[in-house]
């Protein structure tokens, strides 16, 4: 488990410095994430091409453990499958919910610096808000293709 320090610098990396956290022209999966018990609001934008993420960037505003989660979380997908995508969603939301620990989480790589989170429910929908954003678009998406 990473210490309390360590976890304060990944947060606050992610916050001073996103990675994602910009307009994506080319986006072709786009969809607002809101969570109104905070007023974190994000826009997804996701760029898929034969089943894969190819790239994403997320905008809006929102606590530095919503916007320090999807920036991770953009981290991870960027470059998978969907099917890969939607595997690490749950395996990050058994996560927050403590329902996974240890070696299962090395998947998740920086973003197992949340796993506290669980100890704190008024932020886990904080930390989950990108993370089910990505899950409904991507699974919108596989409804319009039946």
């Amino acid at each position: 488990m990473m210490n309390n320090t360590f976890y304060n610098e990944i947060l606050t990396d992610h916050n001073l410095h996103p990675a994602h956290k910009k307009k994506l022209e080319d986006a072709n999966l786009v969809l607002e994430g809101v969570n109104p018990s905070c007023g974190d609001d994000i826009i997804l934008e996701l760029k898929e091409e034969n089943g894969v993420i190819t790239d994403g960037a997320f905008v809006g505003s929102g606590c530095a453990i919503s916007q320090a989660s999807v920036d991770m979380m953009l981290e991870l997908i960027i470059g998978k499958t969907k099917e890969e995508a939607l595997q690490l969603a749950d395996l990050f939301s058994r996560m927050i919910k403590g329902e996974a620990k240890g070696d299962e989480l090395e998947p998740l790589e920086e973003a197992m610096s949340l796993a506290d989170i669980s100890k704190m429910p008024a932020r886990v929908k904080c930390a989950v808000l990108g993370w089910h954003t990505m899950e409904e678009l991507l699974e919108k998406e596989a409804e319009k293709n039946l």
